[in-house]
């Protein structure tokens, strides 16, 4: 009964979704106030819905009500209760319904705190998510129903895929999800702010938030997506130009040239239009990616197997709201005020230079993502795009993005100083060339280029830190108030900031662990030995485990540096017992912000089994910077000024007439 109670929900939400996509547009052509509050109240009333039903897919799968097919075919009774729960959203139909549970969540968030928006603009906002909301209702009822059942009833479930039973993928769709569906907002603001004819500077200020927290949750969720595969998946790598990554990528990237574009709108009303289109591509980016995980036309660890239907189903969703959007963009657009003017050299300046390269650099991910999809439609020759093309283009672009980004918080508005800015920076750059040439010392030399990355990362890390100085008046001041004045300064300075250390860090893991990593294979046999990053590693043997659905074999090492034991570490070889899938798990010792990881191979004919050692210096500052980067996204939204939003627009009173005679 409550499965059915899920699926009515979804039915009734479709009608409220319908009601919210067509009154409260009305609503604001008519400037009828009581029409455009339908939208506040209807999206609240989605979000109940969608959770309702959402709440009831949960619950068949926290008691393994095998009678939905969903469940049946993505769950197990000896399953621990957290994949059983987190199988909700780890198959095909329960994401859908995670992505509109998030989706409709981000509706009732704008009717809820958005009521210093204007009454015509905020229908629209809601109206747009309604029709967003409606589509992918229609999809998940006709083509995608998480609660269908199955009669007989199976006795037992097929088990969720074995790499999906991991806390990693437990939070890692819900963080990515968050950021891809919170840029649905952006959109709506766009494809609203276009119906209406005005954007302005206060329009900016509406979306920043949005765009922030979207990307926020992007950021997270990538990072966890790119450790999990580091460490479940056994192949060593922590990115791998994999074509469902780059489908999460893209976003990212475009994302964050629309946050800086929208900084840009916000503080001078210029790069409007160029701010619009920003937010429609981005969240066209998502709904992409969401078309190339679900549509069956790429072959990934991350893809969902889906029939080919569903494809052609989201196809046409993005034929609609991409094609939509950008035809309302080329009517609209040539209609709308161009933004104020500003000097090449300025803060302006190097915002648009950063929105140039990531948008060059996202056309680059796109086109090496869908170059071979399309050849082999068009000519049926199948090839693949790999990671020498991503790292030389890709890596050629973040050139520009790791020198101007330390400039621009140094750059004034409309018109700056690159003098100035370069001889507050002269000393930043001394340092970050002199760290960057100790550490390539000290890892035993390797190509000039490492000792440039290295340096180029410790540019960003130190820049963010003299922004701050100088901001504050060290040096100028005494120091007690240039303390205060740094504790005074706005939350989203810091967290421009911690966003731009964290952008070093990452940039110095990669270019460390890229440059300095070894890795050795080899056969071992108990009590054979080799060497790892200056540790040694002596086999122990083969052990045989059971979980609560898998069994194992395990393989124990014991590490000793100069002769001493210092810690030791399982990798192991796992077989779920539904499925008869197996899994490597690898072994990871941390040292420091560097790893010895450890997988295990095939066993071999005489007795021994492959084993694959790497040493990864300074692995853990890739993902360290992401959360610097997050922190930097968080503290920016705990802004008091972004949390306020843009002020209501106040009409002068109007004096009456009798008043006027009286005086």
């Amino acid at each position: 009964m409550i499965t059915e109670v899920g699926h009515y929900s979804l039915v009734l939400a479709l009608a409220v979704a319908l009601i919210v996509s067509i009154l409260p547009v009305i609503g604001a052509r008519r400037n009828d106030v009581a029409l455009m509050d339908i939208g506040s109240l209807g999206s609240i009333m989605l979000f109940l819905l969608v959770s309702l039903s959402f709440a009831a897919l949960t619950r068949a799968y926290a008691v393994s009500d095998f009678s939905v097919a969903n469940v049946y075919q993505n769950s197990h009774s000896m399953m621990p209760m957290l994949y059983k729960l987190t199988g909700v959203w780890g198959n095909h139909e329960g994401s859908m319904m995670l992505w509109l549970l998030i989706i409709t969540f981000f509706s009732a968030l704008v009717a809820i705190y958005g009521r210093n928006l204007p009454d015509t603009l905020k229908a629209n906002v809601l109206a747009v998510q309604a029709w967003i909301t409606l589509a992918f209702l229609l999809f998940i009822l006709l083509t995608s129903n998480p609660f269908e059942r199955l009669d007989p009833v199976p006795a037992e479930g097929q088990d969720l895929n074995p790499i999906l039973q991991d806390f990693g993928l437990a939070i890692h769709p819900p963080l990515l999800y968050l950021g891809y569906v919170g840029f649905s907002v952006c959109f709506s603001f766009a494809v609203a702010a276009l119906l209406d004819g005005r954007i302005d500077a206060a329009w900016a200020r509406w979306v920043r938030p949005w765009t922030l927290a979207a990307w926020t949750f992007l950021t997270a969720g990538i990072s966890m997506g790119s450790y999990w595969a580091y460490y479940e998946l056994g192949w060593g790598g922590w990115w791998f130009w994999d074509p469902v990554e780059n489908a999460s990528f893209m976003p990212w990237l475009a994302g964050t040239a629309l946050l800086h574009s929208a900084i840009v709108m916000e503080k001078r009303e210029a790069l409007k239009i160029w701010t619009v289109l920003l937010a429609i591509m981005t969240f066209s980016l998502s709904l992409l990616g969401t078309f190339l995980v679900r549509s069956g036309v790429l072959t990934s660890v991350h893809a969902f197997a889906t029939d080919p239907s569903r494809g052609i189903f989201i196809l046409g969703i993005l034929t609609v709201f991409i094609g939509g959007a950008f035809a309302l963009f080329a009517w609209r657009a040539p209609m709308l005020k161009a933004g104020g003017m500003f000097a090449p050299i300025s803060r302006e300046g190097a915002l648009v230079l950063n929105n140039l390269v990531l948008t060059v650099a996202t056309a680059t991910v796109l086109t090496g993502t869908l170059y071979p999809l399309v050849l082999e439609t068009l000519t049926g020759e199948k090839i693949s795009v790999g990671a020498p093309f991503f790292n030389l283009t890709f890596g050629l672009l973040m050139v520009p993005i790791l020198i101007i980004t330390p400039f621009g918080p140094l750059l004034a508005w409309k018109r700056g100083d690159a003098l100035g800015a370069l001889q507050r920076l002269y000393v930043a750059a001394s340092l970050a060339f002199l760290a960057g040439l100790v550490l390539w010392y000290v890892e035993n030399g390797g190509p000039v280029m490492a000792a440039l990355g290295i340096a180029a990362g410790f540019f960003l890390i130190i820049g963010a830190f003299t922004d701050l100085w100088y901001r504050a008046n060290f040096g100028k001041l005494a120091f007690g108030i240039a303390f205060r004045r740094l504790k005074g300064l706005p939350r989203s300075a810091f967290g421009t900031a911690l966003a731009h250390m964290g952008l070093g860090i990452t940039v110095l893991g990669i270019v460390i662990v890229t440059t300095y990593e070894t890795e050795h294979v080899l056969e071992m046999k108990p009590g054979m030995v080799t060497e790892a990053g200056g540790y040694t590693l002596v086999f122990d043997g083969m052990r045989s485990a059971a979980g609560p659905n898998f069994t194992e074999d395990r393989g124990h090492f014991n590490i000793l540096k100069g002769g001493v034991m210092v810690a030791d570490v399982w990798s192991s070889k796992r077989l779920y017992t539904a499925r008869r899938m197996p899994t490597t798990e690898a072994g990871i010792l941390t040292f420091g912000l560097s790893q010895l990881y450890v997988s295990l191979g095939d066993l071999t004919e005489n007795g021994g089994i492959v084993v694959r050692v790497w040493w990864k210096p300074f692995i853990l500052c890739i993902w360290g910077g992401t959360l610097f980067m997050m922190a930097g996204g968080f503290m920016s939204l705990s802004d008091r000024r972004l949390r306020v939003g843009a002020p209501t627009r106040k009409v002068k009173p109007v004096k009456a007439p009798a008043l006027e005679a009286a005086e």
